[in-house]
């Protein structure tokens, strides 16, 4: 006795195989998203980390403690009354 595969059955089975490939792949996509996210969000974090040193940075380098501190390590000046030193190189 052979059974009769109806045309009903194998579309159903085709119309499933289809749908658990378009779930499959929608889910490898959505895996490879999150993870690029992941490291996007990562390089934000550190890039917002940055940008706050640097904004300390310039706001630093408008006191007048910071201008001295530039002044006598990059142009060598002293105040009146000091005693320079040079160093050996």
């Amino acid at each position: 006795m052979k059974k009769k595969v109806s045309l009903k059955k194998v579309l159903i089975v085709l119309f499933s195989a289809y749908v658990c490939y378009i779930i499959g792949s929608t889910q490898i996509s959505m895996t490879k998203i999150r993870k690029e996210l992941n490291v996007r969000q990562q390089e934000l974090t550190k890039l917002q980390e940055k940008n706050e040193k640097l904004q300390d940075e310039v706001k630093m380098s408008k006191t007048d403690d910071y201008i001295e501190k530039l002044a006598r390590e990059r142009l060598g000046m002293i105040k009146d009354g000091e005693t320079p030193v040079i160093p050996k190189k």
